[in-house]
């Protein structure tokens, strides 16, 4: 069984999600949903989905970056984004911190903006703070396409959707996306889009 992921303009998305009770996160009701929640982004597919992209205003999310999903990507083209696999696991009323603000500009998307895709700045380096499944603290620092995909989840939670830090020029349907700029770096896309080089430093962020 999967979930409906909701689009862009259900008000959830746009509501800063509230903080999971110990009670929720010790009960039957959220492992239910947690496991919901696991199936929805592998049947996707995606490498993450925050709670209120099932309608949920709540501050959980699910992340797993598998390898399969890095099968067409190039070794130069893995090594640029800085991404390897990452094994699924669940982030309960997590905290963000960035550590290397140094600005690391790709096209994403979105589960819930689908079919479409945008040049978006994201911080180099970050350490998240939360609670696991288990209600256990755990602390885990990522860079690369790892921090790309925190920053994003923990946005949901914000209320706050990739379309809001994008690259406006850039926006693309994932068609043509794939037509267009597969194989080109962001330097040539912003180029061929007419765009000034970008920013060399992005403000420093930390989301409780």
């Amino acid at each position: 069984m999967v979930l409906k992921i909701v689009q862009a303009g259900e008000p959830v998305l746009r509501q800063r999600a509230r903080e999971l009770t110990p009670e929720e996160i010790g009960s039957e009701e959220t492992r239910q949903l947690i496991a919901l929640m696991r199936d929805t982004m592998r049947d996707a597919p995606g490498v993450g989905l925050a709670a209120p992209q099932v309608g949920v205003g709540l501050r959980l999310v699910v992340i797993e970056d598998r390898a399969e999903y890095q099968v067409g990507a190039t070794p130069a083209d893995l090594a640029t984004r800085e991404r390897a696999p990452v094994a699924f696991h669940v982030l309960i009323n997590p905290r963000l911190v960035v550590e290397d603000p140094t600005p690391m500009e790709f096209h994403e998307g979105c589960l819930s903006v689908s079919g479409f895709a945008a040049l978006v700045p994201r911080a180099r380096g970050v350490r998240v703070e939360a609670l696991d499944e288990q209600g256990q603290p755990v602390t885990l620092s990522a860079r690369g396409w790892y921090a790309r995909i925190l920053q994003h989840e923990v946005d949901h939670l914000d209320g706050t959707l990739y379309v809001d830090r994008m690259e406006t020029r850039s926006l693309t349907t994932q068609d043509n996306h794939r037509r267009h700029w597969m194989g080109k770096n962001t330097a040539q896309v912003r180029a061929a889009l007419g765009l000034p080089e970008r920013q060399t430093s992005l403000p420093p962020e930390d989301k409780s």
